[in-house]
């Protein structure tokens, strides 16, 4: 990283120390690496207008070097109407500073910034500097504690992995979109934007194809504020300008835009899941947040488009998950499933157990294809064993070439046993509740995590004994079809078979 990396870096630990987390700064420092880089590209912020709360129309004055000469509790209070006076604009200057506001309590802080900021012509630093430097602030900000950007932030190396399987290419077509629906910090579609351009291999894009990858390729929703503020930027400093809308993208009826790619990892958790959505486009009702996420990624992919979600283990097993994956596998084939280690999430999330799903829409499933990259693997955690790349080698191997999943694909490419194919009948026989395709046993007990909350561990157990009592109610059901228990048995244990 550059020295001008290093300086932010630290002066993000000494304003810790004045209450200010790395959330609250690196939102900061996107408000002021805006404002210099406008003044940097001759944008006049000098006579912004806006309509005050009276109804009167004030004048402000937000350029870089009117704010960058003030000092005191002049500066914090002119940087308070700088963010006032830009959330009230149209377009990305309106949108990165909607609802806007100062974390400064000492001007001190606020001056040392400035200061740090203005030393270097940011305009003059390659995409590529800007852009890892922002990304690098976002991780650190997610890995800093379980309250912190981490509910909005997937690990790039996961994600990085599914875009090589994946393969979002803008050249495939002129219509070609990419969406993440749950986009956060936007992490999947800069990755999705990185992993292109690495395949051009730095060679010069015409003019037609720049323009609509710059404005007409990349696509998200947020619900909230901040990460959404955050995508903004992240990918502006990638060079893009891409279509980030907020709002809930469950509760709310989506437009008749369809896309080409979704890549996305919807939020864990049932908060705010205890209503139903009333969509005619959702055929299961069901308030499982997750699964709703699912139905919606359904809507929104055009025909022949793919897809790869990221889905906890609840989802696979939860009370309408049969249902709701019997209908996507129908529609779509789901070729793919990847079982995550345990603590892909760490540190924000570490007890959630994770899978990735990947589909194409247009045709129904015949054969599921699951990689268990969990079972006998050490759980990860932030510093002794952190994720890497070589966690997904093997899976990517086995995933072949074919972003939909079509790559002649055999168990043995596993040298572990980890790869193994389920005909759809076998699938029907655990009524499409995919969580039931194992057959590697764990042989590790769970080893103690205390960066695990009892509330999770709690949640969890609770999420397997409701699966458990499901079951049992299905082999209780059978049996009394049957005849007062003379049925002749259940379904038999997951076995799967080698291709």
């Amino acid at each position: 990283m550059s020295d001008v990396v290093g300086k932010l870096w630290g002066f993000c630990h000494t304003l810790r120390h004045d209450g200010i987390d790395y959330g609250d700064y690196i939102e900061q420092l996107t408000y002021l690496l805006f404002l210099k880089m406008a003044d940097e590209r001759g944008i006049d912020l000098s006579k912004t207008k806006y309509v005050a709360g009276n109804g009167r129309e004030v004048e402000c004055d937000c350029s870089w070097p009117t704010l960058e000469s003030k000092s005191g509790t002049a500066l914090t209070e002119h940087y308070v109407s700088v963010l006032q006076a830009l959330g009230k604009q149209k377009g990305l200057l309106g949108e990165i500073f909607a609802g806007a506001l100062s974390r400064f309590n000492n001007p001190v802080n606020l001056k040392a910034l400035l200061g740090v900021i203005d030393e270097t012509e940011w305009t003059q630093l390659g995409v590529d500097v800007k852009a890892a430097a922002f990304e690098g602030l976002l991780e650190k900000a997610a890995s800093e504690g379980k309250k912190g950007a981490g509910q909005y932030f997937t690990p790039r190396i996961l994600i990085q992995s599914i875009v090589r399987c994946v393969k979002p290419d803008p050249r495939s077509h002129k219509e070609f979109t990419i969406s993440d629906p749950a986009c956060g910090s936007g992490g999947f579609l800069v990755s999705a934007y990185e992993w292109f351009i690495g395949e051009t291999k730095g060679g010069a894009l015409d003019r037609e194809l720049a323009k609509r990858i710059k404005k007409g390729t990349y696509y998200g929703q947020e619900l909230v504020a901040r990460p959404k503020r955050l995508a903004l930027m992240n990918l502006y400093l990638h060079g893009l300008e891409p279509v980030i809308k907020g709002g809930d993208s469950i509760y709310e009826v989506p437009d008749s835009q369809r896309f080409d790619v979704v890549l996305t990892n919807p939020p864990f958790g049932t908060k705010g899941a205890n209503q139903v959505p009333d969509r005619d486009d959702f055929t299961i009702e069901t308030s499982n947040k997750q699964l709703n996420f699912l139905q919606h990624v359904l809507t929104i992919l055009k025909q022949g488009g793919r897809a790869a979600v990221v889905v906890p283990d609840n989802c696979l097993f939860a009370d309408q998950a049969g249902e709701v994956f019997e209908i996507l596998m129908k529609d779509c084939v789901l070729h793919t499933v990847l079982r995550l280690p345990n603590g892909t999430f760490s540190p924000y999330s570490p007890g959630t157990k994770t899978n990735v799903i990947f589909f194409t829409k247009g045709a129904p499933t015949e054969t599921v294809w699951v990689y268990d990259a969990r079972s006998n693997v050490p759980r990860i955690t932030k510093k002794d064993r952190p994720l890497t790349k070589e966690h997904f080698a093997e899976f990517e191997k086995c995933f072949g070439g074919d972003p939909n999943g079509r790559s002649k694909r055999k168990a043995s490419d596993s040298k572990e046993d980890r790869w193994r194919s389920f005909s759809i009948a076998e699938v029907k026989e655990r009524d499409y509740k995919i969580d039931g395709l194992k057959w590697l046993k764990d042989e590790s007990l769970d080893e103690f995590d205390p960066d695990i909350e009892p509330q999770e561990l709690a949640t969890d157990a609770i999420a397997e004994l409701k699966a458990a009592v499901e079951e049992l109610n299905a082999i209780v059901a059978m049996l009394e079809s049957n005849g007062n228990g003379n049925g002749k048995s259940a379904k038999p244990a997951a076995t799967g078979k080698k291709a």
